[in-house]
């Protein structure tokens, strides 16, 4: 059932659908709940992310209270912080978060805590793939890092992390040699 285009004279039953009285209160109230039902769906905003336009973007994040979302970062991010906004504030503090944000920001992504890299509490780091964080893009990211990380939690460095596939060309040589030295006795 469509809710845009319903006619409340059609949903009673053959009897009603014969009284006058029933007939003008449909007539009158079709149009009501058919522009009430236009408003409502404007209201489903999160539902309809990826197509609100940018500014409207920027004020639900003010609204939903997303600290460490950037104004000035690409449309994508900003939909993919919104989007995921209830749940780095459901786990805010936890790795969980932070690697959210990652993900957000750089499109894959993880947090590595100090004893999984060898360095000392409270200190992590974040590896990527994402070979286009660097400069502005960094300082932005940790900026957001530090409003979904744990309070003690310190941010050591941002690590790019990059694989390819190359031909290694590699070769050895031995030489040996004796050396004689051949003297005249006289």
């Amino acid at each position: 059932m469509d809710l845009k285009t319903i006619d409340l004279l059609k949903l009673q039953t053959l009897a009603m659908q014969q009284d006058k009285t029933t007939q003008a209160l449909c007539a009158a109230l079709t149009p009501q709940l058919q522009e009430l039902v236009n408003k409502l769906v404007l209201c489903l905003l999160l539902s309809k992310v990826d197509d609100l336009p940018e500014a409207i973007l920027d004020e639900l994040a003010y609204e939903l209270h997303v600290e460490w979302y950037d104004a000035t970062a690409a449309i994508e991010i900003k939909r993919a912080l919104v989007k995921n906004s209830d749940k780095v504030h459901l786990y805010r503090g936890t790795p969980y978060a932070v690697e959210q944000v990652v993900q957000d920001y750089f499109g894959d992504g993880y947090m590595e805590a100090w004893h999984e890299y060898g360095s000392t509490y409270p200190h992590f780091r974040v590896v990527t793939s994402n070979s286009a964080v660097t400069g502005e893009d960094a300082t932005r990211f940790a900026n957001a890092i530090e409003k979904v990380k744990q309070g003690v939690a310190k941010l050591e460095s941002v690590v790019i992390s990059m694989q390819a596939e190359m031909n290694v060309y590699f070769g050895n040589v031995i030489q040996t040699g004796d050396f004689i030295t051949i003297e005249q006795v006289v």
